[in-house]
């Protein structure tokens, strides 16, 4: 993540999962994975697979470009 002529993956977990009111234990109960894994996540220190990825957008009851997307890194020049 971070690379000059890459993309970062973002997400806004945090906002959907305070939507539907669960808790990041909760949400990692539902994908099983850990909080811990749900933290990395949401502060965007670690990238889901694609098939978790597509669990936690099903988990939280959106698209999962509603959830995921990339922000393009690349300096215009």
């Amino acid at each position: 993540m971070g690379k000059k002529g890459g993309a970062d993956l973002q997400n806004k977990i945090r906002e959907l999962r305070a939507r539907h009111r669960l808790t990041q234990a909760e949400l990692a109960l539902q994908v099983s994975v850990s909080r811990q894994t749900i933290i990395a996540i949401e502060s965007g220190k670690y990238n889901p697979s694609v098939v978790l990825a597509f669990n936690i957008a099903d988990a939280l009851g959106e698209p999962i470009d509603q959830v995921f997307w990339l922000k393009s890194t690349e300096k215009e020049a």
